[in-house]
């Protein structure tokens, strides 16, 4: 079993509120516009880092982040990406990689909106985990919180930031 904290867009902001919620997470998993490299190592000092960089984020990201992240924790196969859309509205190339990978969760960021979708055509589920940074028209920042067991994604819980 291993905890998952899931944020995205952080656009250069932590604070000690997305901090407290990933202390105790096996891995922390960034889905894209980290904002700087200075957030990226930071993250990686509460817990393991996987990332992806996002459309804002600069060479000092995209040497450290690549643009998909394609893996397989605990019998889970997942795939990420920052642009990526979701079921019935998925990006040309997010659909593309999801046929050739067959994942069982794909999580995107890009959009600061929170969702939480099954894709029964496609037999995954679909996470994006909104907006933990101050930029952007969200009111809300957020963050997922869910463990990983036996392929299966179980504890799921949506965690409010507070206002940005």
């Amino acid at each position: 079993m291993k905890k998952i904290g899931l944020l995205s867009d952080t656009h250069g902001y932590l604070d000690e509120r997305i901090c407290h919620h990933l202390t105790g997470c096996d891995e922390i998993w960034h889905a894209g516009d980290f904002g700087n490299a200075a957030v990226a190592e930071e993250l990686a000092e509460i817990a393991s880092l996987r990332g992806v960089y996002g459309n804002i984020d600069g060479q000092d990201v995209r040497r450290a982040q690549p643009l998909v992240q394609s893996f397989e924790l605990e019998g889970l196969r997942v795939l990420m990406t920052h642009i990526g859309g979701y079921p019935g509205h998925y990006s040309p190339a997010a659909r593309s990689l999801l046929t050739q990978e067959h994942p069982g969760l794909f999580i995107s960021g890009h959009s600061h909106i929170l969702k939480v979708m099954p894709d029964p055509k496609l037999g995954l589920l679909h996470l994006n985990p909104g907006a933990a940074g101050r930029h952007g028209f969200h009111k809300v920042r957020t963050l997922l919180l869910f463990e990983v067991l036996g392929g299966k994604i179980q504890k799921l819980q949506v965690v409010e930031l507070g206002p940005k």
